[in-house]
């Protein structure tokens, strides 16, 4: 069955056509209630809003099939991330889309702070010629400080060094060469407070930047200084913001995002040294197009190929690397849900789990292998646990992971290990790809066992002792039970051994318990994969 895609915001025709061309349902629903959205939204794999959509936590608890949800535009705000994250549901946005656009309304709304463009206008409208009131000043040699240096912030910071201001930026991720290369200077926020004649913020919203220009950081600005923010609202303490212009220790602002929107009603619209606009950093034909069809595709990429791109919460895998990384990542889930499933089945708490990559392993994008392993491990022990939420749910539980990579020469070209720590034991299973893609499992507890992965299997953990294979036989074949492949490893000859049997279907419990009274068996533990 094609995958469904409800878009519920309004979005470029082209977008509803890219998902039509590509294979997937698509109903196009702007506006619905959010009672009505809860109703329907059960019925998709994939939602596209806007800002107007809420992707509140009801919404997804009344959605068990989705996977993705596209945000046609930078802000998340009104997705609840960690909800979709808890239920593995990938969120994306579209971060590069609007970014020219929202990077020239920033420069447009520092020429109008600068030159008064906005009280000038409706001074000459209202008959007036009041041309000795409105005395600006030059962008010319100023310096203009950036708070965040990104896809937008190099933008804004690119047209700046064009016209000739002194460009300096304050963001922790911005490295040195990158700086050089956009003509800015890196600074630290303090320094920046303290040079910056013009100061525009281009960060996202998050628990560390929130008030990042907060009442007392708004008093370090140079007297006469003056700030743009077409980021986020929650940047800027709005109330010291007012006392800053009215005590007239600031020049000016020029704010087109607000704390609370729709801003309708503010102490700052009261003075006639702000600039205001209702959020229209992305408002262009353009940017609306752009991001339509940049949202549209990536959903359909993930939907259809596995690939991720921009998302929230989780690794990204492009639409190259998919194909390439998709027998890795299954080989990561089985060698997982292996561990997994005989870690549940010993009842030990996971304290710690480290995945090992050797060969070409190694220099693959190991992140979204990494995520898939995790997701084996945990989904057998919590139930509903996948790439997207299988490390928030390992963080949460204490456990530790660790990922290393080898450099070294092996038996294979391609080698996979895990190990699970528990309170109770350490645990590791190993694979590798065959014929290019077919997962192998090549070793377990440091014992060779050269076995393919079947839907059902039976792990037995014995002493090696004359006549097990045939006392182990005999009970199957007289249950009826079918082998279809047999493997066997040991340490030693005498030593520990493992038997893992492939079966046609599910082994009944009443056969199970026989095994597990077999006088030289240790363990043995069904396995689904």
């Amino acid at each position: 069955m094609a995958p469904r895609v409800l878009i519920s915001d309004k979005l470029s025709p082209a977008a509803i056509e890219i998902f039509k061309r590509r294979g997937i349902a698509v109903d196009f629903k702007p506006g619905l209630p959010p009672a009505e959205l809860r109703a329907i939204i059960g019925d998709y794999d994939g939602l596209a809003v806007r800002s107007a959509t809420k992707v509140t936590r009801e919404v997804m608890e009344a959605a068990p099939h989705l996977k993705v949800v596209g945000r046609a535009g930078i802000g998340v705000d009104n997705v609840d991330v960690t909800s979709a994250t808890h239920r593995g549901v990938v969120v994306m946005n579209t971060p590069y889309g609007n970014a020219i656009t929202t990077a020239e309304h920033a420069i447009a709304m520092m020429f109008a702070l600068a030159r008064q463009l906005p009280e000038a206008s409706a001074s000459t409208k209202a008959g007036k010629w009041e041309k000795n009131r409105f005395m600006g000043v030059e962008l010319f040699s100023k310096t203009l400080g950036l708070v965040g240096c990104g896809n937008i912030g190099s933008i804004v910071a690119d047209r700046a060094v064009g016209l000739r201001m002194k460009v300096i930026a304050f963001d922790p991720f911005l490295s040195e060469k990158r700086a050089l290369e956009l003509g800015v200077e890196k600074v630290e926020l303090a320094e920046l407070l303290e040079r910056a004649d013009f100061v525009s913020l281009h960060a996202p919203l998050t628990e560390q930047t929130r008030n990042i220009l907060s009442r007392e950081n708004l008093f370090r600005l140079k007297k006469g200084a003056r700030l743009i923010n077409c980021a986020r609202g929650g940047l800027v303490d709005e109330a010291a913001l007012y006392d800053a212009l009215k005590q007239g220790h600031l020049a000016g602002a020029a704010l087109d995002v607000f704390e609370t929107e729709p801003a309708t009603d503010s102490p700052l619209f009261t003075l006639e040294n702000v600039v205001c606009t209702p959020h229209l950093g992305a408002a262009t034909a353009e940017a609306q197009e752009n991001v339509a069809l940049q949202v549209a595709d990536q959903m359909a990429d993930y939907l259809l190929t596995g690939a991720v791109s921009n998302a929230i919460n989780m690794p990204s895998v492009t639409a190259e690397e998919a194909p390439r990384l998709k027998p890795y990542m299954e080989l990561a889930r089985l060698l997982g849900s292996m561990a997994g499933q005989l870690t549940a089945a010993t009842d030990g708490a996971i304290r710690a789990i480290r995945v090992e990559y050797e060969g070409h392993a190694g220099e693959l994008n190991r992140r979204p292998l990494t995520a898939a392993a995790l997701a084996g491990v945990l989904g057998p022990l919590l139930g509903a646990v996948n790439m997207v939420n299988a490390p928030v749910v390992a963080k949460e539980r204490g456990i530790e992971v660790a990922e290393t990579t080898h450099e070294r020469s092996g038996e294979y070209q391609t080698l996979l290990r895990l190990t699970v720590v528990s309170d109770r034991f350490e645990r590791s299973v190993a694979g590798t790809l065959v014929a290019g893609d077919k997962p192998r499992l090549v070793n377990i507890k440091g014992i060779a066992v050269e076995a393919d992965f079947a839907p059902h299997m039976l792990y037995v953990t014995n002493q090696d002792r004359p006549g097990f294979i045939g006392q182990f036989g005999m009970i199957l074949a007289q249950a009826g039970i079918n082998i279809a492949t047999f493997h066997l490893g040991r340490s030693a000859p005498g030593g520990d051994a493992i038997c893992l049997v492939g079966l046609d279907g599910p082994m009944p419990e009443v056969v199970l318990a026989e095994v597990r009274r077999l006088p030289l068996v240790v363990q043995a533990t069904p396995l689904a994969f």
